[in-house]
């Protein structure tokens, strides 16, 4: 996977660019009037995605959310001046006018990333002086403007996956109380993937592969940070030379986690799955949870060592109801890799 993903970030992102005439619209970022359309930003020079402007920074997570199989691109625009500070849990501190650039596409076919590569959205996550303000903006067919959406939209995808076989997908585009859902952090929006921890990872840049973070300390991007060998990392969930038990709590911590942990969304079920929490009865081996209903599947408790048949957990991950799923944002499809790996990690798990 983060094969394919560094194939379709040398595409959508680290292309030879042309020079930028203009830099960064940071007044426009930081305006209270979101811009209609996504260029007016001027994050890109040209049309599309192709050549970021001066001042953004491509990047990639360690094991990042599953949305429908889409691969994205993800880039942090910094104002000149500033910079990052490392934290060693949580989001990296970022300052005033910093803005997370995410844009999901699908390949016509997932085997081959670089081509026939279809736009779908860009999400914008930009920090203004009053917080956190997220806004999407949805692409045309010819790839040459995106428009903003704060209804969110619908919308058929098509594409062969990497088994070969061909895949459709009613792709949701967020609206803003989705997105504000997802991204809650005591209530505020927050930023969820830019952790020291699922950055400390590996990255293709254009001069060289290197990890992130010291990357990012070297070039001024980031202040703070201990070298990579001493902070904390993420596992990448589908690579098989790292344990199981980590990889599986990695895949939960990204799709569960920003909504059930002390401080999310789900706070209230009890279940927190963020990678910070080591109580096991805290991220779901026997417990039941706080109520019961269809979403349980009449099944008494989340997570049952050796039998993933009688876990609630890999239930809601096998479900498309909307009454059941778990996500219950941000999929239509089942993630059949992460569930295989949910499933196998609870069947191996030794009674605690």
């Amino acid at each position: 996977m983060r094969t394919l993903l560094a194939a379709l970030a040398a595409v959508l992102c680290l292309g030879a660019a042309p020079a930028p005439e203009v830099g960064v619209a940071l007044g426009a970022l930081m305006s209270a009037t979101p811009a209609p359309t996504l260029s007016a930003y001027r994050l890109f020079v040209g049309e599309g995605v192709d050549h970021p402007n001066a001042g953004l920074t491509p990047y990639a997570l360690n094991t990042p959310l599953f949305s429908d199989y889409a691969e994205k691109a993800r880039l942090l625009y910094l104002p000149p001046g500033t910079h990052a500070a490392y934290r060693p849990t949580g989001a990296l501190e970022l300052p005033v006018g910093a803005t997370l650039v995410k844009t999901f596409a699908y390949p016509a076919d997932l085997r081959r990333p670089g081509e026939k590569v279809r736009l779908i959205e860009t999400r914008l996550l930009i920090h203004r002086r009053s917080g956190w303000v997220a806004l999407t903006y949805v692409w045309n067919n010819e790839r040459t403007e995106a428009r903003l959406k704060r209804a969110g939209a619908r919308l058929d995808v098509n594409f062969i996956d990497t088994h070969g076989q061909s895949r459709q997908v009613d792709y949701h585009v967020p609206n803003q109380n989705q997105c504000k859902e997802c991204h809650s952090l005591s209530g505020r929006i927050a930023p969820i993937g830019v952790k020291a921890r699922n950055l400390n990872g590996d990255f293709a840049y254009p001069e060289g592969t290197e990890n992130q973070l010291a990357h990012w300390t070297q070039t001024g991007l980031l202040t703070g940070a201990p070298t990579p060998d001493k902070a904390p990392r993420t596992a990448v969930w589908d690579n098989p030379a790292e344990p199981l038990d980590a990889r599986a709590r990695a895949y939960l911590d990204g799709n569960c986690g920003h909504c059930h942990n002390p401080r999310g969304e789900a706070s209230n079920t009890g279940l927190f799955l963020n990678l910070e929490e080591a109580r096991p009865a805290k991220f779901g081996i026997g417990k039941r949870p706080v109520a019961a209903g269809k979403g349980s599947g009449d099944l008494e408790t989340d997570l049952v060592p050796g039998h993933p048949d009688a876990s609630i957990t890999a239930y809601r991950m096998a479900s498309t109801d909307p009454g059941v799923m778990m996500p219950e944002l941000g999929r239509s499809v089942v993630h059949d890799e992460g569930l295989a790996l949910v499933r196998d990690y609870i069947a191996k798990m030794q009674t605690r």
